[in-house]
């Protein structure tokens, strides 16, 4: 059966975008601020960072990480200084869940199943 392994995100500023998801409890597994990749700890997966010299956009999608507590990860987020785009909210399908983008405008959804 296919499994998920990881996601690779393109960034403009690998230092900026590690800060980021630090922030958020992501441990890093490989690489670091001045590397051209990095890989982080998402559960038993990954989520890489890819350094490329140009904006990469938006409209792509949303990665969907299930957590604990999505109020304290939003907790967690506020306190270090980031805007989610939305509050933690349940929503009709089952989930507690909130929204944030990355500074490379990938959209994140942390949730948990209500």
């Amino acid at each position: 059966m296919p499994e998920l392994n990881a996601i690779t995100l393109v960034v403009v500023d690998m230092a900026r975008s590690l800060a980021f998801y630090r922030s958020l409890g992501f441990g890093v597994v490989y690489g670091g601020p001045d590397a051209d990749f990095t890989s982080l700890h998402v559960g038993e997966n990954f989520i890489n960072l890819q350094l490329t010299g140009q904006n990469p956009g938006t409209g792509w999608g949303r990665i969907i990480i299930h957590v604990d507590s999505p109020d304290d990860m939003h907790r967690l987020a506020t306190e270090a200084g980031y805007k989610p785009s939305t509050e933690p909210t349940d929503a009709p399908w089952g989930e507690r869940y909130f929204h944030i983008f990355d500074p490379d405008g990938h959209e994140l959804s942390f949730a948990r199943p209500l």
